[in-house]
């Protein structure tokens, strides 16, 4: 098994679970995209490791895609193969690893417009990096990865409050938005779950539904079939922000997640579709 499946295998993530109905080619080139994400975001988020030598085994990667890797390992080989097969823009690529960067300081955005320069770099050049492997030839397939990839991390923000604070009092949400409510930075970081607090999960749950939305709508019908995974992650995503709505955003408690058979459902669904 390369280093790559090994990766992808122990995360047994929802991205994991929507690329098994890909080609077999396509599916492993995924797998090793994937894995390389993963590592990037480990990398960042290794708290035993001092922010020095994370910053550094980043930059290693970063100086490795731009200038070429002195001696590449079997996973660092696999990765330039992948760009090379599948002509990855090296730029995309290290904008994913200026992005898991941006998350080595304690997070604050004081506006939404910040907050989505950076959810472009952690989550819409993955779906920009996607859309290729995919096999997409519409450009307008670009536009719909963009909104998506701003529909799943506005969602991932949301699930991840609880998380995030107790990983270095990270605050994604927009400063902005918590004082249209009269919610605080340190009524945040105290876990106060009040009716202000359900007025501003209810505001950026709109917000995340919005670009769902638009995803929806500007899927190209010549790459349907070939963004079908990507669907698929959508509403895997958007169902479990209905469950969190659903719930009253009961996010300081318990960290959510659809079941295997709730994603099978799903899957099911987008396959029988397909064959109509």
């Amino acid at each position: 098994m390369s280093a790559a499946s090994q990766i992808t295998r122990k995360a047994k993530s929802n991205l994991a679970f929507a690329l098994n109905i890909l080609p077999r080619e396509r599916r492993q080139d995924m797998v090793v995209f994937y894995a390389f994400c993963r590592t990037m975001d480990d990398l960042a988020d290794a708290p035993a490791v001092p922010a020095d030598e994370r910053i550094k085994s980043l930059e290693a990667w970063k100086n490795g895609l731009t200038h070429g890797f002195e001696n590449p390992n079997s996973f660092q080989q696999e990765v330039l193969s992948l760009r090379e097969r599948q002509q990855i823009p090296t730029e995309l690529l290290v904008a994913i690893i200026d992005g898991c960067m941006m998350d080595l300081q304690p997070q604050r955005f004081e506006i939404q417009e910040q907050l989505s320069g950076y959810v472009w770099k952690v989550a819409c050049a993955v779906g920009l990096v996607s859309i290729r492997i995919f096999g997409c030839k519409d450009p307008a397939s670009e536009r719909y990865a963009v909104a998506l990839g701003q529909a799943l991390q506005l969602t991932n923000i949301l699930r991840d409050i609880a998380e995030d604070l107790d990983n270095g009092q990270r605050i994604y949400l927009p400063l902005e938005d918590l004082a249209r409510f009269g919610y605080t930075e340190q009524d945040l970081v105290c876990r106060v779950r009040d009716s202000r607090f359900l007025a501003l999960m209810d505001y950026e749950a709109d917000r995340a539904e919005a670009f769902f939305q638009k995803a929806r709508q500007l899927i190209p019908p010549a790459d349907r079939q070939a963004l079908l995974s990507a669907q698929i992650m959508g509403e895997i995503y958007q169902t479990l922000l209905g469950k969190m709505r659903a719930d009253r955003f009961q996010v300081f408690k318990k960290r959510y997640r659809l079941s295997k058979a709730r994603k099978l459902l799903i899957l099911s669904k987008h396959l029988i579709a397909r064959s109509r």
